[in-house]
């Protein structure tokens, strides 16, 4: 009964405290249920064939799926554990099953059809038929128009592929649980600063031991990576992170991902084959602003052209100072963070662990609720009277100019165990209006060093940076002025957009203006001095042409693993990286590093053929922060609430009501400009 799981009661928000594994699979299993009586009334004889009928059941069934479903998938990457995973992996497959059943429904298909026939489709609101339209294309990518066994091969396909990445996803898990180095020496950990050790030592304490334990938790491998003097750590934190869920590494074989990798290439080669698409990049694109994988192609090979000239400079000058400087006179892997932060610090006297201090996380979070509050007039406020899954998560109400609670946020921001690397935002409700308006709720969780005693969580610049991009994404699902969930928020929009609004939040981390909202010295309150400030913005882009062409290697390997798939030959992953590699890269790693085997963004997340979309989002977001900048020229002020409003109202408000090159012109005025990237990582 209802009242006796969470999961099926109607609470306004999931009631984490009384979630438990067995509540999963009978949860899922009712709904499920009930959802296919209420698609077989919907497609009965004589039902209703309008907006309301055929589109609004869906999105109200839909979402009481969600309801269910969003706490418990969130659990599994916050809070995982064994018997959790037990009931996920099966929940998630039933679910997987569920969906491509539905997207096989012609009767249902028949009916969508319908209303996008119907004489009067043309009245319909701009939204309503925006969703008709999605509906459509997914059912056609769910292969509506398959006849057997093609229709049953796709559907195993779909189920088959949802439990790989699970599977994926826990491997890379494990593997990084599964490493860490006890110190008691504290000399073995010289040059790392003292907010660095300090983690280290809490990991330890967290364990019951004395002195320090280094892990692959992100704030570790960082610490080790950037400013350890003792090369062999380096290069066993490097080894170790970089071998994982592999055949190499101090766990060889034992989570080892290869397998999986090469079947799920193979399943998505010949699902997309199955849909008419040549391969799996071709069908990616099917969601997409990018129109042909030529077109993604030649984007990216334009940018390498760019930058690939400007990183070798970059490494020749870093390799001169690690030989004249660091006595290091064969640059590896595991020196390259390290010398790169002497040879900053040497040109820019930029020293990352001054900078922390002027970084508090809570001086941060409520510097960047008052710059949204200035650019959209809302305000966020903090609640202490709501279920959470661990004592460090916070829940915010956002406000209206008017007072008005419209939306919610969770933010879960240290890392810990069970708890998956990485930083994300994701749906916990969506925008609803179904009679009761359910209201717009997001998860913000992100992996940051947590409090030492007697301080607060100091952040880096590029964690205040993460924090921005995922409350841009955030910003996007809460804002939303579409009340169908399919089309709302950051559902729909296409792929290679939906990072837009998360990027262009980053650029405030750069502007002095938003800076001196939070950047407060963490014992004194001092402002950020002009001096640091100014080496801040002189080392910007540093290295810029490294990060780019490492960002291209990441793209073009996702990108070509989907287009040049042949299943007579396999994946051929190393191979395909390799070749990359020779095209863009300018450091070549180590013979046994295992990267794909921890790229979960591909073979675990949305971006499978698709990663090249952060570049593509930045040069939009780049551009629509020109806007801002324009005005700060005019009139002295980057923070303008005019423009917050446009873009606010012209981005993210509409969701995917709009393809979202509409939604950049409408508030840019223009198409976007090319250049805009470059000028963004100063390679214009």
């Amino acid at each position: 009964m209802s009242h006796d799981n969470p999961l099926l009661a109607d609470h306004t928000l999931p009631a984490f405290s009384q979630i438990r594994p067995e509540h999963v699979r009978p949860a899922i299993d009712t709904i499920l249920a009930d959802y296919r009586a209420g698609i077989d009334a919907l497609v009965a004889p004589g039902a209703p064939r309008d907006f309301a009928t055929v589109m609004l059941t869906q999105e109200r069934l839909e979402q009481r799926l969600a309801r269910a479903w969003a706490p418990v998938s969130h659990l599994h990457s916050v809070a995982d554990s064994e018997p959790l995973r037990k009931v996920y992996g099966p929940a998630e497959e039933a679910l997987t099953d569920h969906a491509i059943e539905l997207g096989q429904n012609r009767d249902l298909y028949a009916a969508v059809q319908a209303l996008a026939d119907a004489p009067d489709f043309g009245t319909l609101l701009r939204a309503q038929r925006a969703l008709v339209e999605h509906a459509l294309r997914d059912f056609r990518l769910s292969g509506v128009a398959l006849e057997e066994p093609a229709r049953s091969r796709f559907r195993e396909i779909g189920v088959e592929l949802s439990k790989l990445a699970t599977e994926f996803s826990n491997a890379v898990l494990d593997a990084s649980e599964a490493w860490h180095e006890h110190i008691t020496d504290e000399r073995d950990l010289a040059g790392i600063p003292e907010s660095g050790r300090a983690v280290l030592r809490q990991y330890a304490e967290d364990q019951g031991l004395d002195g320090f334990l280094v892990t692959l938790k992100q704030p570790s491998v960082q610490a080790v990576l950037t400013y350890a003097d003792d090369r062999g750590l380096r290069e066993r934190v490097y080894w170790a992170y970089q071998t994982r869920a592999s055949d190499q590494g101090p766990d060889a074989g034992k989570f080892d991902n290869s397998a999986r990798i090469e079947r799920i290439l193979a399943l998505r080669h010949e699902a997309a084959q199955l849909l008419g698409f040549a391969n799996a990049a071709e069908e990616s694109l099917a969601t997409k602003m990018a129109a042909s994988p030529t077109e993604v192609m030649e984007f990216l090979h334009d940018l390498a052209t760019r930058a690939r000239p400007v990183a070798q400079q970059e490494l020749a000058t870093l390799r001169e100072f690690a030989r004249s400087e660091l006595k290091l006179d064969n640059l590896e892997s595991w020196d390259v963070g390290y010398a790169s932060e002497k040879l900053r610090q040497q040109q820019y006297a930029l020293d990352e662990e001054r900078l922390k201090s002027y970084f508090p996380l809570p001086a941060v979070i409520e510097g960047l609720f008052e710059l949204t509050s200035k650019l959209y007039g809302i305000s966020l406020a903090r609640r202490d009277d709501i279920d959470v899954w661990h004592p460090d998560v916070r829940y915010y109400d956002v406000h209206d100019a008017g007072g008005r609670v419209f939306a919610g946020a969770y933010l879960d921001l240290y890392a810990r165990n069970g708890k998956r690397g990485g930083a994300w935002m994701d749906v916990c409700r969506a925008r609803f209006d179904d009679g009761a308006q359910q209201q717009p709720v997001a998860f913000l969780t992100c992996n940051f060093a947590p409090p030492t005693e007697g301080k607060p969580a100091l952040l880096t610049h590029d964690d205040v940076l993460t924090l921005f991009h995922e409350f841009g994404h955030g910003l996007h699902h809460l804002l939303t002025g579409i009340a169908l969930p399919s089309i709302g928020g950051i559902d729909g929009v296409e792929w290679d957009a939906v990072e837009l609004p998360s990027q262009f939040m980053e650029n405030f981390g750069w502007n002095r203006e938003a800076l001196d909202l939070f950047a407060r010295h963490h014992e004194t309150g001092e402002r950020l001095p002009e001096e640091l400030f100014e080496r801040m913005l002189a080392a910007r882009h540093f290295h810029a042409g490294l990060f780019l062409v490492r960002q291209l290697e990441f793209a073009l390997f996702d990108f070509l693993l989907h287009l040049d798939y042949d299943p007579a030959a396999g994946a051929r992953t190393l191979v395909v990286l390799e070749r990359v590699r020779k095209q863009v890269a300018v450091l070549h790693p180590p013979a046994w590093q295992r990267f794909p085997h921890g790229f979960s963004h591909i073979f675990a997340g949305g971006y499978a053929a698709g990663y090249y979309s952060y570049l593509w989002a930045e040069l939009l977001s780049a551009d629509a922060f020109g806007a801002f900048e324009e005005h700060a020229a005019d009139h002295g002020s980057v923070i303008d609430r005019a423009t917050g409003e446009r873009f606010r109202r012209e981005v993210l408000a509409v969701g995917a009501s709009r393809p979202a090159l509409e939604s950049f012109i409408a508030f840019r005025g223009r198409k976007p400009e090319p250049d805009a990237l470059l000028r963004s990582h100063g390679l214009a």
